[in-house]
């Protein structure tokens, strides 16, 4: 017990220490300069942010420009930008996903019912009555028994699985509601082309996944980016889709199958099963190679230059795409140009301090998030900083707009020390930290700083909170849930100077700025908790 307790002493002196520091830095942090950042960045201007158009150049030179006028040093050398590598594929199914048996067959509409693409850089892919197989969760996790592929050979065939994990039906199995990255869409895909198979379908579920069918439907309708690799994706499935919930029913009973087959794949002793069933589809492919960019700027630390504290946002959304109640631009003002003028917010602050930090302080703006948290992946493969002397991540992605609340939710609790920074800068503030409201959801592995855990590093993502203040228990988290229900990834997701409350924003901002801060003057490491999959990495 002797160290927690050194710990505890050590980071109580500490925090005395930081809330002697300069209050200019803490007020730069206002409501005035976060809007007048949110209104340039999610205009109609920068055209929806996606990563390879003009609403690019314009984000990452607005960044850039405002990174150099508060006398940051580039973050890449001489220069404030990291060239990205990426390759955009706009994959157009020809036609309906068929699907045929010996009782007869089942033609899906694109979009309505199923969306398709592929990883592969080819002009065109297909598959040619690839078999059927229905593999539960589509999950190889020996450290929970549990293999939904054990003795199934899946090669040249096409799997069907469902969004999530074992724990979201049954909270004894994995971690319970709290969603593992087994449950997430980007695992199932990487598990079917480690199988070996042709392609990999998920089905939808609005719980289970947290977002609505239109929201793949979105994702999906337009062309998709992934980092350039040596071997063109060939490694990768043939076929990556979705079908929706009807869909899967309809494919069922082709089968022959009830399609309560789909409950009873949430038990443990659940066995994949031969669907007896073929489909074919040809893909074809509109191809570009180009390079994306993240933007990084440094505040160099003035005893231990060579150790950093890294904050991150994503700038980058999805551009011009599907037209909306006649709107095509996809703005992106809560997803993320909130997180990344809060990146501004805190450079600003930070360069207010009249006491340098002791550590170098990274803030980094990465694109790709939104295609599959590319850019963050690329940084973290290519750092500026070394793994083992990054101090930790804080990850500012989607910001509260409805204001003040009584607490402040941390997504994936229980997994670092970080907890318990956040826990007293809030306690500084009157507030409380609480865990995330739908865990089921897992937004942990949905962020950049995702990317940093898996090289060990820890990293903080703060949500808004549940309770807004003067307002009924609950309040923040229905605000949160309307959002998701009716702008998120949406052409409607705008900024509206009307109806947006700024102050939540600012305060939650001021908290990770306190945090950053606390962590930049520290010579020791934030450690991952026992039981977190990530602690063997930062060993």
């Amino acid at each position: 017990m002797k160290a927690p307790i050194l710990f505890s002493m050590a980071a109580s002196l500490l925090w005395q220490g930081v809330q002697a520091q300069d209050s200019s830095a803490i007020r730069a942090i206002n409501a005035n300069s976060f809007a007048r950042h949110i209104q340039v960045l999610a205009s109609d201007a920068f055209e929806g942010r996606k990563p390879f158009t003009r609403g690019e150049d314009s984000a990452i030179h607005y960044l850039a420009a405002q990174f150099k006028a508060l006398g940051l040093k580039p973050g890449n050398g001489n220069s404030y930008f990291q060239e990205v590598p990426m390759v955009s594929i706009g994959s157009k199914p020809a036609g309906n996903l068929v699907v045929k048996g010996a009782n007869g067959e089942v033609s899906l509409q694109y979009l309505d019912d199923y969306v398709a693409g592929t990883r592969r850089v080819q002009e065109q892919v297909s598959i040619s009555n690839s078999e059927l197989v229905f593999a539960g969760y589509g999950i190889v996790a020996p450290e929970y028994g549990h293999n939904d592929y054990a003795g199934l050979d899946v090669k040249g065939k096409t799997v069907i699985v469902m969004i999530n994990d074992p724990g979201f039906a049954d909270n004894t199995l994995f971690k319970g509601r709290t969603m593992t990255y087994y449950g997430r869409w980007t695992y199932k895909f990487e598990e079917a082309s480690r199988q070996g198979a042709a392609g990999v379908i998920i089905i939808h579920e609005t719980a289970a996944a947290s977002y609505p069918w239109k929201v793949v439907r979105s994702g999906w309708s337009n062309s998709k980016l992934h980092l350039q690799t040596a071997d063109n994706n060939m490694s990768r499935t043939a076929l990556e889709g979705w079908i929706t919930q009807d869909a899967a029913r309809k494919i069922f009973q082709l089968a022959g199958i009830s399609p309560d087959i789909m409950e009873k794949a949430k038990q443990k002793d659940f066995k994949p099963v031969d669907l007896h069933l073929q489909t074919s589809l040809v893909i074809n492919n509109t191809i570009k190679k180009s390079t994306s960019h993240n933007v990084l700027a440094i505040l160099p630390g003035s005893k231990r230059p060579d150790e950093c504290v890294v904050f991150s946002a994503h700038w980058d959304h999805f551009g011009i795409g599907e037209t909306v109640k006649g709107d095509s631009i996809y703005n992106g003002a809560v997803d993320n140009a909130t997180g990344t003028a809060g990146l501004l917010e805190l450079a600003t602050a930070f360069t207010r301090l009249k006491q340098k930090p002791a550590r170098s302080v990274l803030f980094l703006s990465v694109t790709g998030e939104e295609q599959g948290l590319l850019g963050s992946e690329y940084y973290a493969s290519h750092p500026v900083f070394k793994s083992e002397k990054t101090v930790a991540d804080i990850n500012l992605d989607v910001l509260n707009t409805f204001g003040r609340t009584k607490d402040v939710t941390v997504i994936g609790m229980g997994q670092s020390e970080l907890d318990e920074y956040a826990q007293r800068a809030a306690a500084k503030q009157g507030r409380v930290t609480v865990p995330e409201a739908n865990p089921e959801g897992g937004w942990f592995f949905r962020s950049d700083h995702f990317n940093f855990a898996k090289k060990g590093i820890p990293g903080l993502y703060l949500g808004p909170g549940n309770d807004i203040l003067g307002k009924a228990p609950g309040s923040g988290k229905e605000k949160t849930a309307e959002y998701n229900r009716l702008r998120y990834h949406s052409p409607a997701d705008e900024f509206n100077p009307d109806t947006w409350v700024m102050d939540g924003m600012v305060e939650d901002v001021r908290l990770m700025f306190d945090v950053g801060y606390a962590l930049s003057n520290e010579s020791t490491f934030p450690q991952w908790k026992q039981g977190s999959e990530f602690k063997a990495y930062r060993k």
